[in-house]
């Protein structure tokens, strides 16, 4: 992950945390105010002559009212039972001169109803949006059976509708805003789960490319020293060990495939995660590989040009998994000869061999030579593999960073 990632994630996280620990004090301010105008609406009421206990029963409706909304973040439908109960309440008492919906303390059902809908399924929520209309209905025909003669009764329809655009718009943005949340969920699971088949993806291929042509090379020589010692019982012996070791390499590529599909495309932006190997472990690495019944040269013709880091593994891989799969695939004895020829713009990597004594059956084919194309194109190269009658030839052609 670049930096620039990191810090857009590191601000993303800081941004998140803020908001969680901002967004309780910002509640138990609202309620302190509600609170407060419930209290000033009710004294003034009071001071108009409505009976004390009215008093007494819209104010415990407001004190359920806000209970239910704090116990809703916790317990979703234990909250929004306590506020509709407190709606109950403050709906029945006969309060004369006001709406109870006008109590200011009753915005705190819709926030229930909020919650609950954030929190619960679909279903559920519907359960309630419908529980939340038939308290609206409710509300208007107490109000139609106490409404004062000089008031037209289409104002008890007005405000029902009202309410009910509320009430559904609340519901309606709480179940948007949900989704939205799941959705961002599901593209980070999926970003996550494409970041961990990018990883199990790039340690298979570093085990195949390393463990797999390591592996090869030991049983290639063990099988040259069986060939050419002149005691039986050491060859039979070294044969085993060339046996186990091609055991081993068969169990190597079957673990490979727990690991999950050889290639996965790389994402926009995203840079592959490489083993920094050099050109210079080239004749080395050549030279390793050679036997009495392996003959494995390296040739370099032309001026050495710098190379991009993906290239130059790209580079190195190439020559490993043509060596590898010369040594594993053909009976000796066998030639392999490594080149490169380097041009202002490019480096072309050959490796090429003379066919062997036969062909060695060793089973279904692995998936070296797929991460070896991956890794030349990735490097904005481009890879070929030409099978003729006198062996095989895998050419990568790698720009350098003059040509690139």
């Amino acid at each position: 992950m670049t930096s620039r990632h990191a810090v857009h994630r590191e601000a993303t996280t800081v941004t998140a945390s803020q908001r969680r620990s901002t967004w309780p004090a910002t509640t138990a301010v609202a309620h302190v105010v509600l609170a407060l105008l419930t209290v000033i609406i009710l004294a003034g009421v009071w001071h108009l002559g409505t009976d004390l206990w009215q008093i007494f029963a819209a104010a415990g409706a407001a004190v359920l009212l806000h209970v239910g909304a704090v116990v809703a973040h916790r317990r979703p439908w234990v909250g929004y039972a306590i506020g509709a109960l407190g709606m109950l309440v403050l709906v029945t008492t006969p309060v004369l001169g006001w709406s109870p919906t006008m109590l200011p303390s009753a915005a705190c059902f819709p926030l229930t109803l909020w919650r609950l809908t954030s929190r619960v399924s679909v279903r559920s929520s519907v359960v309630a949006l419908a529980v939340a209309a038939l308290g609206i209905v409710l509300t208007e025909l107490v109000a139609w059976a106490r409404l004062p003669p000089d008031v037209p009764g289409w104002t008890r329809l007005v405000e029902g509708g009202l309410l009910m655009l509320v009430v559904g718009g609340v519901w309606l943005a709480a179940l948007l805003v949900r989704r939205r949340h799941e959705a961002g969920q599901r593209a980070e699971s999926e970003r996550l789960a494409a970041a961990v088949a990018g990883e199990r993806a790039s340690i298979r291929r570093d085990l195949h490319d390393v463990i797999a042509h390591t592996v090869t090379v030991m049983v290639a020589r063990i099988e040259a020293a069986a060939v050419t010692t002149t005691d039986r019982a050491t060859r039979r012996e070294l044969g085993d060990i060339a046996e186990a070791g091609r055991d081993a390499h068969q169990g190597l590529r079957a673990m490979l495939a727990t690991l999950g599909p050889a290639t996965v495309a790389p994402r926009a932006g995203s840079r592959p995660r490489e083993t920094p190997i050099a050109l210079d472990a080239l004749p080395d690495l050549v030279a390793s590989a050679a036997s009495p019944l392996h003959a494995v040269t390296f040739a370099e013709v032309g001026e050495r040009r710098p190379l991009s880091l993906s290239a130059e593994v790209a580079a190195v891989r190439t020559v490993q998994e043509g060596i590898t799969n010369a040594l594993r695939h053909l009976e000796p004895p066998v030639e392999v000869t490594v080149r490169l020829r380097w041009t202002p713009a490019e480096v072309v990597v050959e490796v090429r061999d003379d066919g062997g004594k036969a062909l060695r059956d060793v089973g279904s084919q692995g998936t070296g030579l797929i991460g070896i194309e991956e890794r030349v194109r990735t490097a904005g190269g481009t890879l070929s593999i030409d099978d003729g009658d006198d062996g095989w030839m895998l050419r990568a052609r790698l720009p350098t960073k003059e040509g690139a």
